[in-house]
C-alpha cells in the first residue's frame, strides 16, 4: 500500500514537472529570439541570453519543473517518471503554437493524444519502487561492472561529441546537441534519484549526507546539468522547437530507462506482461513524438513556388535533419 501511495505522489509531482518543463521551452525560446536580435546567438557560442528577463523566467520555471521531477524520483521507479516526460512535448507544442506561431497540424493534435495514451499505459503498469535504505546500498548498485562500463561509455561518448563533432557540425545536425544532452541526462537521473533518496531517508531521521558518496552524487548533478543546459541552448537556438522537445524526449528516454535498468535492474522485479504492456506504452509515445515531428510544417505557409530558389539559413537547417 505504501509503494502505491508512493507511485501515486511521484505521478503528480512528475506531471506538475512536465508542465513547467514544458513551457519554460517556449519561455526560453522566447528570450533566446530577443537576445539574438541583440548580440550573437547561442547556437553560435554567444550567451547574450543570460542578460534576457524573458530567458530567466523560462529558466525559473524549468528549475521549478525540475525540482518536482527531482522529488518525484524520491517515490516513484525512474521507468514511471521518465516517459511521463512525454507530457511536457504537449506542452510545449500548444504553447509554440499559439505563441511562436509554430502551426500544431491536425495529425500533431493526434500525436499527442498518442502520447497521452502511451503514458496512461505506463502509469497503470508501473512497477514498485525498489526499497533502499542507504547511500551505501545505492553506491553499490553504482560500482558494479555493469554500469561502470556504461558510465566510461557515455563520458567517452559525450567527450567525442563536444570536442570533434559538434566543433564541425553541430550548428547543421541537431542530433549531436541532443545526443550530448541525452547521453548526460542519463547520468544526471541516476545521480538525481540517489540524491532524492538521500534526502528522503534523511527526512525521515536517518542522515545521508555524512556519506562522500551523497556528495559525490551531487556533484555529478551539478557538472552534468550544466553540460546538458549550454547544449539544449545550441539546439533551441539553431532547431524548430517542435522538433527538438520530441527527439530529445525520445533519445533522452531511452537512454535513461537502459541506464536504469543498468544500475537499479527494475525489469528484473516484472513478469513479462507488465514489461510488454510498459513498451507498448513507450512505443506508443515515441509513435506520437515522431508524428509531432513529422507534422511540425503542416500548419505552416506553403512553400514558395517551385521555379524560385530559396537559400535562407531555415531552410539549410531543416535540410540537414
Amino acid at each position: 500500500m505504501v509503494s502505491s501511495i508512493d507511485n501515486v505522489r511521484g505521478l503528480t509531482l512528475a506531471i506538475s514537472s512536465s508542465a513547467f518543463i514544458g513551457s519554460s521551452f517556449v519561455i526560453k525560446k522566447i528570450g533566446l529570439k530577443k537576445a539574438g536580435d541583440s548580440g550573437v546567438r547561442a547556437g553560435s557560442g554567444g550567451f547574450s541570453y543570460l542578460y534576457e528577463p524573458l530567458w530567466w523566467l523560462g529558466m525559473i520555471t524549468m528549475i521549478l519543473g525540475e525540482i518536482a521531477n527531482f522529488a518525484a524520483y524520491a517515490f516513484a521507479p525512474a521507468v514511471l517518471v521518465t516517459p511521463l516526460g512525454a507530457l511536457s512535448i504537449i506542452f510545449s507544442a500548444v504553447l509554440a503554437h499559439f505563441v511562436l506561431k509554430e502551426k500544431l497540424h491536425m495529425f500533431g493534435v493526434v500525436g499527442c493524444i498518442l502520447c497521452v495514451v502511451g503514458s496512461v499505459g505506463i502509469v497503470l503498469h508501473a512497477p514498485k519502487e525498489r526499497e533502499i535504505d542507504s547511500m551505501k546500498e545505492i553506491w553499490h548498485l553504482a560500482t558494479e561492472p555493469g554500469f561502470i562500463v556504461y558510465s566510461c561509455v557515455a563520458v567517452v561518448v559525450v567527450l567525442f561529441l563536444i570536442f570533434w563533432v559538434a566543433e564541425r557540425s553541430g550548428h547543421r545536425k541537431m542530433l549531436v546537441y541532443i545526443a550530448i544532452c541525452s547521453i548526460m541526462g542519463s547520468l544526471t537521473v541516476i545521480s538525481v534519484k540517489a540524491v532524492a533518496i538521500a534526502l528522503k531517508l534523511s527526512f525521515s531521521g536517518s542522515n545521508q549526507f555524512i556519506f562522500i558518496q551523497t556528495w559525490f552524487f551531487i556533484f555529478v548533478v551539478i557538472v552534468c546539468c550544466l553540460v546538458q543546459l549550454n547544449y539544449l541552448n545550441k539546439a533551441l537556438d539553431s532547431f524548430n522547437t517542435a522538433v527538438v522537445t520530441p527527439v530529445y524526449y525520445v533519445m533522452f528516454t531511452i537512454l535513461t530507462i537502459f541506464a536504469n535498468m543498468i544500475m537499479y535492474k527494475d525489469s528484473f522485479s516484472r513478469n513479462a506482461t507488465q514489461i510488454a504492456t510498459q513498451l507498448c506504452g513507450f512505443v506508443t509515445i515515441v509513435a506520437g513524438t515522431f508524428l509531432l515531428h513529422k507534422t511540425r510544417d503542416m500548419g505552416n505557409a506553403p512553400p514558395p513556388p517551385s521555379d524560385e530558389i530559396c537559400l535562407d539559413g531555415e531552410n539549410e537547417r531543416s535540410s540537414h535533419l
